[in-house]
């Protein structure tokens, strides 16, 4: 707790802010990817179709959703200083044919993503976000319910006075059960479905969308509120998204911020962490694995498959995601002797999974013993993690994916309180030491 006494508070205050600014924008995968890729042109960052090998700063962004970048200062088979994090947040997405009418109201079928505990999305104003593709292969962007003079959606739950029975959580809240009001209005002279019918009309007239454009749509719902500063002290930031967009967020400013590289770096930001890492832009996907093949090319590999291993070999990845910090209310769950507590600095978590570490990726001794060495040296603070009691808690993030390549691998970042919610909590003083923390792995050999 003394961390905040011994850093800076305008330099707390500024990352901050700039923080939330992002936070505020960047409100789904594609967002985030859209806001990186401007931020890493605006420094200097070559897409890489056009990089020479004369360029130190290159990109590549894949299929919108996910993205790499990295700062090449010598021979990329001799390896990279990695932050590899994840742009996707749980969430309310919109099933493909969703619009339908019941009791003269207009309504949408849902389909919740990721790990989250459905009744905090009831009776909350949300914003629909994403984009709808029309046959034609134009896109129209959608971002309904951001504005204050905009409309929001809600996912209306049942009274108190009509659930009075005795049920558990998962029998109550249903997914099936999560849909959304859209309207009410009927189009005048239509007898049958009319406010659907009205609906579909509006959308016609404003957004020049029809009823099966929805198929072709990566629509989500998410928390139609702005972060803001919590506390008496304005300690935390609340916000939806923190998982895991801030250490995104963290990755890139330190790729970007760092002044002297000893190492090549670089960052990969994936999507579909929260369901597994699957399809082609999560990190079970090859995307990142042809940026550096290109990169080995111009560099003069001919056999980029046996430079590739060279490559992961003489890499260090850190796995930036965050960890489950002490709740007061609730710290049952935790052991208290290594779990994470607000204020107190990064996390390292050395080994992830449930139970007797069933999916786990476990950082070797020599890859801890490596960041302790530069943190330390660094007067940097940093923490031990786990996530919850044994047999209680349990998760996986990207590290297990990255270290099957061969890549040597930790997990670390900043806490979360209310994690998985809609709207999760983050000390500033962790925010911006996680930020330090990444900003001086990856400079250093």
């Amino acid at each position: 707790m003394e961390l905040w006494h011994e850093r800076n508070r305008e330099e707390i205050e500024k990352f901050s802010g700039e923080y939330v600014e992002f936070i505020n924008t960047a409100l789904t995968e594609r967002l985030a990817i859209e806001f990186y890729k401007d931020l890493l042109e605006k420094n200097g960052f070559v897409p890489l179709q056009s990089f020479t090998g004369k360029e130190e700063k290159v990109y590549y962004v894949n299929k919108n959703k996910s993205l790499i970048a990295a700062r090449i200062v010598d021979h990329p088979k001799y390896g990279f200083n990695i932050i590899a994090a994840h742009v996707d947040a749980p969430r309310i997405d919109l099933k493909p044919n969703p619009l339908y009418e019941d009791e003269g109201i207009a309504m949408m079928k849902t389909h919740y993503y990721g790990g989250v505990k459905l009744y905090q999305w009831y009776n909350i104003p949300l914003a629909l976000v994403g984009v709808i593709v029309k046959e034609d292969g134009s896109k129209i962007d959608i971002k309904i319910g951001i504005e204050e003079s905009d409309p929001v959606f809600v996912l209306p739950d049942i009274l108190p006075h009509l659930d009075r029975k005795d049920q558990n959580v998962s029998e109550k809240f249903q997914g099936e059960k999560m849909n959304l009001i859209v309207g009410s209005i009927p189009l005048k002279g239509e007898e049958k479905k009319p406010v659907k019918k009205y609906i579909l009309k509006l959308l016609k007239e404003k957004y020049d969308i029809s009823e099966e454009d929805f198929v072709s749509a990566d629509l989500e719902l998410v928390p139609a509120v702005k972060a803001r500063e919590v506390g008496f002290d304005r300690s935390f930031i609340g916000a939806y998204g923190h998982d895991d967009r801030i250490c995104s967020y963290q990755a890139v400013r330190a790729l970007i911020d760092a002044e002297t590289l000893e190492k090549s770096a670089a960052i990969i930001l994936f999507d579909k962490e929260e369901i597994g890492s699957e399809g082609d832009v999560g990190a079970k996907a090859r995307f990142y694995k042809k940026f550096f093949r290109k990169i080995l090319k111009v560099f003069g590999e001919n056999d980029t498959e046996y430079a590739l291993d060279e490559l992961v070999e003489n890499s260090f990845v850190i796995s930036a995601d965050v960890a489950a910090l002490i709740n007061p209310t609730f710290k049952d769950v935790h052991d208290k002797y290594n779990a994470p507590k607000a204020g107190n600095g990064i996390a390292l978590v050395k080994y992830t999974g449930i139970r007797g570490k069933a999916g786990a990726s476990e950082a070797h001794a020599e890859t801890v013993a490596h960041v302790r060495r530069v943190l330390n040296k660094a007067g940097i603070k940093w923490q031990v993690a786990t996530l919850g009691k044994i047999g209680i808690g349990g998760g996986g993030t990207v590290a297990k994916f990255l270290a099957q390549e061969g890549f040597s691998v930790i997990d670390m970042g900043p806490g979360l309180i209310s994690m998985h919610s809609p709207y999760e909590l983050v000390s500033k003083v962790d925010l911006y030491e996680s930020y330090l923390s990444y900003r001086e792995l990856i400079s250093k050999r």
